[in-house]
Formats: structure tokens, sequence, C-alpha cells
């Protein structure tokens, strides 16, 4: 039972990571023999070729603005719904609804929402209502290439923001009330007995949350293809593997580069974490 899924995964899995490593030391096109050239597709990716360097760039900009705004808005919810509170199980439903849809489903529900025509975009028709923007005052949220970043960046942390609520509130479940009513008795306030009480208790949780923000960062592709395929100012990592192996060219050689450079990047955060878990096994 756990022989054939191990193999399973081994195989589709880290066969073909190790496939496309292979595949990014030489020039293959999907077809024809391969022509090992070494080094050459990194070096044209690091110095030669221009959206490369604005993927990264769009990369640390979602991991930036997840760990200082999504993330700790997720933890605020998950902090505020672990009191007893009136209809917290509606609550908790509401929030986490988005996090059971694909990030396609998502950047499809958000394409409606910033549509700019009128009477169909719920963010255009609320601003108009407010008084905030005129009718004939519409910004293009996904097509200007300086807006559109920061529109998907707010789709994908609906999204993320329920995740990690769930994620916090099950971490938030297992700390021993004694905690908190000895904090109490001390004088401590709700504020002082969460930072210097409940979230050291919450280490392994933080930890899982760091490394779950991460890894979502690195891998955002989803609802950013959905919407433009990754171009016009939206260009990921992860986009930007899929659009040139599966061009007409079909650079998989240079692809795969791609491909190796991101997961040498995924890589550190997972060891990281892995290092930790075991460290505390041990202990």
């Amino acid at each position: 039972m756990v022989g054939v899924p191990l193999a399973i995964f081994m195989i589709l899995i880290w066969a073909m990571a190790l496939v496309s490593v292979l595949w990014s030391f030489t020039d293959w096109q999907g077809i024809g023999p391969l022509h090992f050239v070494g080094l050459q597709e990194y070096n044209y990716l690091f110095t030669g070729y221009p959206p490369f360097w604005p993927a990264v760039s769009h990369n640390l900009l979602w991991l930036l603005f997840f760990v200082c705004i999504a993330t700790p808005i997720g933890i605020l919810l998950a902090v505020l719904l672990d009191r007893p509170l009136r209809g917290s199980r509606i609550y908790q439903g509401i929030f986490f609804t988005p996090v059971v849809l694909s990030l396609a489903v998502v950047g499809f529900i958000w394409e409606l929402q910033y549509s700019p025509v009128a009477g169909h975009g719920f963010i255009d028709s609320a601003l108009a209502a407010t008084g905030l923007m005129s009718g004939n005052s519409s910004p293009d949220w996904l097509g200007d290439k300086s807006i559109n970043i920061w529109a998907v960046l707010v789709a994908a942390s609906w999204r993320h923001i329920g995740y990690i609520m769930v994620l916090y509130l099950a971490g938030l479940k297992s700390v021993d009330p004694s905690l908190r009513e000895a904090a109490a008795i001390d004088g401590a306030s709700e504020s002082q007995t969460f930072f210097h009480v409940v979230f050291p208790v919450m280490a392994p949780i933080n930890v899982v949350i760091v490394v779950v923000t991460v890894i979502e960062s690195l891998r955002a592709f989803d609802i950013v293809y959905i919407i433009n395929h990754g171009k016009n100012g939206l260009e990921l990592l992860a986009t930007l593997i899929t659009n040139t192996s599966l061009s007409e060219a079909s650079l998989i050689g240079f692809g795969s580069a791609m491909a190796t450079v991101l997961l040498v990047i995924s890589l550190v955060p997972i060891v990281l974490y892995l290092t930790r878990v075991m460290r505390s096994e041990e202990q």
C-alpha cells in the first residue's frame, strides 16, 4: 500500500524533475537529437533573456505581498474567530469557501469582478456607487501594466487569506487553555497574551505558515495564466517556463533551465522546514 503510490510519485515527480535538469544542459526542441551545450542556456537566461528578471521581481513582489499583507490578515481572522463569537462557524465557512476553488476558477471569478464593461464588474460598480470613480475614468485593471499585478495579487490573496486562516485556527485550537488563564491571572491583556504566550507556543505552526506562503508565492501560475497567459506585465517564472516550453519553437532545453532555477529556489524553504522538523523530532 506504500510501495505503489511511492513508486508512482517518484516516477511522475522526481524522475521528471531529474529529466528536466538533464534537459537544461541541452538545446533540445522536443524533436530530434539532444545536443549537450553545457551552461549555455543558463548563461542566456541570466544575461540575455529580457523577461527573466522582471518575472523574478514579480515573484518576489508576490512573496512580499503575501508575507506583509495577506498572511497577517489570515492570522488576524484566525485569532478573531478563535474567540467565542456568535456565528463563528458561518464566518469560517465564508472565509474558507475560496480555498476549495482552484486558482483557475478564482482567476475567472475575478476577471468578472474587474470587468470594465459597465454594470458587469463589481469593482467599478462599487467605486462608481461611492463616487470615487466616474464611468468614463474606469481603469483597465487587468490590461494596464502599471496596476494589473496589484489587481491579481488582491485576487490571489482572497484565496490565500482563507487558507492561512484555517491552518492557524487549527493551531490555535491546540493551545493549552491553562496558558491563557495563567496569563490573565498575571494581568496580561489579550494582545500581550497572544504575542508573549500564544505566538511562541505556535512556533511549529508559524514555520508551516512561512513555508506555505513562500511556496505559494513561488509556484504562482494558475490565476495569472487564466487571465492573460502570464504576459503584458504579469510575467512569472512558472508562466515563462510554460510559454517557452510550449511555444511554437518548443525550447524544451531553455524552459528546463528556467524550471531548474525555480526548483533550486523552491528547495531552500523546503529543506529548512524539513531540517527543523527532523531536529525537533530528535530532541
